[in-house]
């Protein structure tokens, strides 16, 4: 199975406007809230697809509560860990006008270190039934800036491949534990490398540790760099609607791929098609069935030859 991680679990507020105007007051067309966080998310869409998943991660409080209620309801399997404090919430503010997301998230409580030996406890005991497990999201306040490098480096000595979607810190803290897959988007690989060339951040990146990356450009496509070589792959089209779900949309399948051992021309594929599937969903962990369907038979997948970097 899929293990999915999120430390900093959410329940996902999210409203539609038509319009999002600073300075002002709005009507809400409609609202959800749903369990979040971008491991929850990737373990929703991973149900979508027919592959099993089971989420762990840290949740308190009422706030945690709802979270769990949640992943009842939608049949996703909990091994949650409880933590003293209230879980946090995010809020995602979708304009119609311009289909542009702005998104609010709390900081989470703060995590002791007795609650952290729990869960490092119960995730050894997790992943020895895990063939790839999902590390993503921020870390709460409170974990080692290390924390992912932790579980990489238990999940590699159980045989799991692992697949890593954060920032800044705690994205530089786990390179060195090398992760199967780590995936930045633009702004997340600039930040860490310097680069601004996707081609050259990529390979930049993979130099410090990480087995093969995957740059997400938001609708401009992947790019990645592996052993195996570099491709790039792009959307057959543009698609107007909430691209806050589209990431983890794309995580879900590449744990899809790395699970069934698919080549990396056929993981970037569904990758794409199926980050584009969601972006016309108006919540994250959702997408368009008919429409990764389509796109799954008409990704363009670009050759760039052999790989550069260590």
């Amino acid at each position: 199975m899929i293990l999915t991680v999120t430390l900093n679990a959410a329940l996902d507020v999210t409203y539609n406007v038509a319009a999002l105007v600073p300075n002002s007051s709005h009507r809400v067309d409609t609202s959800f809230a749903r369990a979040g966080g971008k491991g929850v998310n990737v373990a929703r869409v991973l149900s979508g697809l027919g592959v099993p998943a089971v989420v762990t991660g840290l949740v308190g409080g009422p706030t945690g509560r709802a979270i769990r209620d949640d992943l009842r309801a939608a049949r996703l399997p909990d091994e949650l860990v409880p933590m003293p404090g209230d879980s946090r919430r995010t809020v995602t503010v979708v304009s119609a006008e311009d289909g542009d997301a702005t998104v609010f998230n709390q900081s989470g409580p703060t995590v002791d270190a007795e609650t952290w030996e729990h869960f490092t406890a119960r995730f050894t005991r997790l992943v020895r039934d895990a063939r790839v497990v999902v590390l993503s999201g921020s870390l709460p306040p409170g974990l080692p800036a290390d924390a992912y490098g932790r579980l990489v480096r238990l999940s590699d000595a159980a045989g799991a491949a692992t697949i890593l979607d954060t920032s800044g810190g705690p994205l530089l803290a786990a390179l060195a534990a090398r992760p199967t897959v780590v995936k930045p988007n633009a702004a997340e690989i600039a930040e860490v490398t310097g680069e601004t060339d996707p081609r050259a951040a990529a390979a930049s990146l993979r130099s410090l540790g990480p087995r093969c990356v995957v740059a997400s450009l938001g609708p401009d496509g992947l790019h990645a760099v592996t052993p195996e070589g570099s491709w790039r792959a792009a959307p057959p089209r543009k698609l107007a609607g909430n691209p806050t779900g589209a990431g983890d949309a794309c995580v879900a399948a590449i744990a899809a791929g790395l699970l069934a051992g698919e080549p990396w021309p056929a993981v970037l594929r569904e990758a794409v098609a199926l980050s584009a599937a969601a972006v016309p969903c108006p919540l994250a962990g959702d997408f368009d069935a008919a429409l990764y369907e389509r796109f799954r038979r008409t990704v363009p997948v670009e050759d760039l030859g052999a790989a550069t970097g260590s």
